[in-house]
């Protein structure tokens, strides 16, 4: 049963989809079928209705119209001509209504059939509600008018009835269509435009696809609780070189992750994961992966995802090789220790007898210049070997002691009065303010020495150099001014690079290597404080640091940054 009524329902029979013929059709088989069924119903009980010439022409007329359904090509026609059909059944129906006479009741309510026909069709929507109203008035007029008995308002009135409903279902199922029209067109721009969404995710998936398998750099996306929602092919490679022999998978907590050079086992809660899983966003973040000889240095980046309500949704990891780049700045490192060593050793010969030769009394004036100008220039070439061995080797720890940075400054000031002098430079020195401070006095006084050194070198005979010193706020701050040549934008903020020395300091001769600022910042940075440059071109430049009164950072920076801080007197940890 419920097949049946499947099929007499459409149930799997979209009507929109069908073919123009094909909807002609469907919208006639209700009517024929009805018909068929009222003619079957006669021949079983009034026999006699069916030799009415006018109920068997109504049958004829019926099958007629049928038949034009199937076999009019409807989609080669004018489009609205399909509505002829809808008309010519108010004349079978009205045939058919005048041969069963009152045998047959409520005949005339087959009107309802064409009627729902012409206001479901959307064509000239208005017209053809009304249409379909004045084609049922004619149908039960027109029999009246053509009968030889007299015509009254009293049976002119009589079969209205049947008009004024077919009217009203034809303006409820026009209201109905119209709405229904309207939803079907909402619902396919709302398909539309989804599909138009599902083309472009579908792209943007592809395209992501595309670099995360081209990129060179492995790629791993974790929710809040760590587990992995995006790991592309290099980050696979990546990860089999952690895992431990024998096994074809493991949690992060058994990778064989290293740090401090690829010695020491990374504690589970300092690896990049974990660090991601608690919110942290990090860059440059070192850890050396798997066994050695085919360990592997990685550089380790995360940045946070939050939806638009600020709720943190993951972490997006990445993983760089660069395992090649800090294999050479070892091997540059190694190297300039190496040459650092072996030219401090013969420059500090050299030095030592040019000075005792300077001792030797009754020099002539030819050969007291002469030794004046070794020990001159063997002086400045051992600062540039201490320049490169600090380069090389650095410092991995701080002695802080409490100190006065003013006194550290006119210790600075002092050292440098012979050269400033020999310059012709005017060096002066300013104290203001509380300058008590926890810092490495000698490194401190290193920072000092680099910065008066540069400000004498690059300032012109008569020019004047000024260091002052200020404290408050938590800090002290030193500032070294000069009146030298200066430097554009552009090189002041490359003043602390390694090894860089401006246009104008190379083609003025001026001696040096262009690592006393970057060991400067280094020094400072490692206090916890900061280092500034200003300068402009022919108005000198003005060197400014600042140091935090309570001293170096402590050991609570996760990325490592922060040196370790080892109190006067105490033995640094291996």
């Amino acid at each position: 049963m419920e097949k049946v009524l499947d099929l007499l329902i459409l149930n799997r029979v979209k009507f929109h989809t069908l073919s123009l013929r094909g909807r002609v059709v469907l919208s006639q088989l209700p009517l024929s079928i009805t018909m068929l069924f009222l003619l079957v119903a006669t021949w079983i009980s009034d026999a006699p209705i069916l030799a009415d010439p006018l109920f068997g022409l109504s049958m004829v007329l019926n099958a007629v119209l049928l038949a034009a359904c199937f076999l009019v090509p409807w989609d080669k026609l004018p489009y609205p001509s399909f509505l002829l059909i809808p008309l010519l059944d108010f004349v079978a129906i009205g045939l058919l209504r005048e041969g069963a006479g009152s045998l047959l009741t409520g005949v005339g309510l087959l009107a309802a059939f064409p009627v729902i026909w012409l206001a479901a069709s959307g064509q000239l929507p208005k017209l053809s509600v009304i249409g379909g109203a004045l084609a049922t008035l004619a149908m039960v007029w027109l029999p009246v008018l053509l009968k030889d008995t007299a015509v009254t308002f009293e049976v002119l009135a009589r079969p209205l009835l049947i008009p004024f409903m077919m009217l009203a279902i034809g303006i409820t199922v026009r209201v109905m269509t119209a709405s229904t029209m309207e939803q079907q067109r909402v619902v396919e721009a709302k398909d539309a435009e989804l599909r138009t969404l599902l083309e472009a995710s579908g792209r943007r998936e592809r395209l992501l696809s595309a670099v995360m398998s081209a990129v060179d750099v492995g790629v791993l996306a974790v929710d809040e609780d760590g587990n992995a929602i995006l790991r592309n092919r290099r980050q696979e490679e990546l990860r089999r070189l952690a895992l431990p022999p024998g096994d074809e998978d493991a949690p992060e907590s058994r990778l064989e992750l290293y740090a401090d050079g690829g010695s020491t086992v990374m504690p589970v809660q300092d690896r990049p994961i974990r660090r991601a899983m608690r919110g942290e966003s990090f860059s440059e973040y070192l850890m050396w992966m798997g066994r050695k000889p085919g360990q592997r240095v990685l550089s380790t980046s995360a940045q946070a995802m939050a939806d638009d309500s600020g709720r943190r949704e993951g972490t997006v990891l990445a993983f760089s090789d660069v395992t090649e780049l800090v294999a050479a700045v070892e091997a540059k490192n190694d190297f300039l220790s190496s040459v650092s060593h072996e030219l401090r050793t013969p420059l500090t010969s050299i030095q030592g007898y040019a000075e005792l030769l300077a001792m030797t009394p009754g020099l002539s004036p030819n050969m007291a210049s002469g030794l004046d100008t070794i020990l001159r220039n063997s002086d400045q070439l051992l600062t540039l070997v201490k320049d490169l061995l600090g380069t090389a080797a650095g410092f991995s720890e701080l002695q802080p002691v409490p100190a006065d940075l003013g006194v550290i400054a006119a210790q600075a000031v002092a050292a440098a009065e012979p050269r400033a002098a020999a310059g012709g430079v005017m060096l002066t020195a300013q104290s203001e303010g509380d300058l008590g401070v926890f810092c490495d006095p000698a490194r401190v006084r290193q920072v000092l020495d680099n910065l008066v050194s540069n400000a004498i070198k690059y300032s012109p005979q008569g020019g004047n150099v000024t260091v002052s010193c200020t404290g408050g706020g938590g800090v002290v701050q030193c500032r070294v001014a000069d009146e030298g040549m200066g430097m554009g934008a552009e090189e002041t903020q490359n003043v602390f690079t390694r090894f860089f020395r401006s246009p104008a300091a190379r083609r003025s001769s001026i001696p040096g290597l262009g690592l006393g600022l970057a060991l400067s910042m280094d020094i400072v940075e490692r206090h916890g404080g900061s280092i500034s440059c200003e300068s402009e071109p022919g108005a000198g430049s003005v060197f400014t640091f600042t140091l935090p009164v309570a001293g170096p950072p402590r050991d609570n920076d996760p990325d490592g940054a922060c040196c370790r801080v080892v109190p006067a007197g105490a033995q640094p940890k291996p």
